[in-house]
C-alpha cells in the first residue's frame, strides 16, 4: 500500500534499537561442561497440578508453563533448560543438580537481550554452586544483583529457584 504519510513512520525505524541474540552453548554443549563423560537420558516433564502448587508454594513464584526440559544424569544428577524473560527477551539457561540435591552449575545458553549479557560471567553464576532449595535463592539476599542486568539477574535467579522447587518434587 502506498501512503503519501508513510514519511511519518522514519523516526520510529531510526530509533527503534537493534535486536541481539547471542547463543554461547547448546544444549549438548552445556551438558557436556556440566556432566563431563556422562550418560543423559531425557526425562521430559509435565507438571499436573498438585505439582504445580507444590512447586508454587515451595518457590512462593508462579509456574508460567507446566512442560520442562530434563535430563538424568548417569551419576544421579539432572540437568533442566528453561528459559525466562530479561527486560524485553528470553534468556535461555541451563540448570545443573548434583545427586545430593545442591546446584552444580547455572550455564546461559542463549541470551537475546541487547544488554545485561553480564549474567554469563563466572563470578555471578557462581553464587548459585552449592546451594539447595532449601537456600533463600533471592536476589539481594544471597545472589547479588548485576547493576544494569537487574531484571536478567532477577529472572534467572527466580528460574533457578523454581527449578530447584520442581527438583524437590521429583520422585528419588
Amino acid at each position: 500500500m502506498n501512503t503519501p504519510y508513510a514519511w511519518l513512520w522514519l523516526p520510529v525505524a531510526a530509533f527503534t534499537a537493534p535486536a541481539y541474540a547471542t547463543t554461547y552453548l547448546t544444549v549438548e554443549q552445556a551438558q557436556q561442561l556440566m556432566f563431563p563423560g556422562q550418560a543423559l537420558t531425557a526425562m521430559p516433564l509435565r507438571l499436573d497440578d498438585a505439582q504445580r502448587l507444590t512447586v508454587e508454594r515451595t518457590s512462593g513464584l508462579a509456574v508460567p508453563h507446566l512442560d520442562f526440559a530434563l535430563w538424568r544424569v548417569g551419576s544421579g544428577g539432572y540437568f533442566f533448560v528453561d528459559a525466562v524473560l530479561g527486560k524485553h527477551e528470553l534468556i535461555t539457561y541451563a540448570l545443573g543438580v548434583n545427586p545430593d540435591g545442591t546446584i552444580k552449575d547455572v550455564e546461559i545458553l542463549d541470551y537475546r537481550e541487547s544488554y545485561g549479557g553480564e549474567i554469563r560471567n563466572a563470578s555471578w553464576r557462581q553464587q548459585f554452586v552449592h546451594k539447595s532449595v532449601a537456600d533463600p535463592l533471592k536476589l539481594d539476599q544471597d545472589i547479588r544483583n548485576i547493576s544494569g542486568a537487574t531484571l536478567s539477574s532477577r529472572h534467572v535467579t527466580e528460574g533457578v529457584r523454581r527449578l530447584m522447587a520442581i527438583h524437590a518434587t521429583l520422585p528419588r
